[in-house]
């Protein structure tokens, strides 16, 4: 069984540099995945109306994310 958690998003008056050197859509097409310069990896939710709003932001890489893959089930 599949849960979901919602994400919150935090930093403070601008949101850290995200150069974005890699891009990933999920099959459902509800979700972008980027990946970046700085190491960092985003989520961003996708509406049906070509809404894009930030979901979630992964730190931990300490190179740039060039390449992104979805995993199996």
């Amino acid at each position: 069984m599949k849960t979901s958690v919602l994400a919150v998003a935090v930093w403070g008056r601008t949101a850290p540099s995200h150069s974005i050197t890699a891009v990933m859509i999920t099959d459902d097409q509800k979700t972008i995945v980027t990946g970046s310069q700085e190491g960092q990896i985003c989520l961003w939710d996708l509406s049906s109306d070509l809404q894009i709003s930030s979901k979630e932001i992964l730190f931990g890489h300490t190179a740039s994310v060039t390449c992104l893959a979805k995993a199996r089930e």
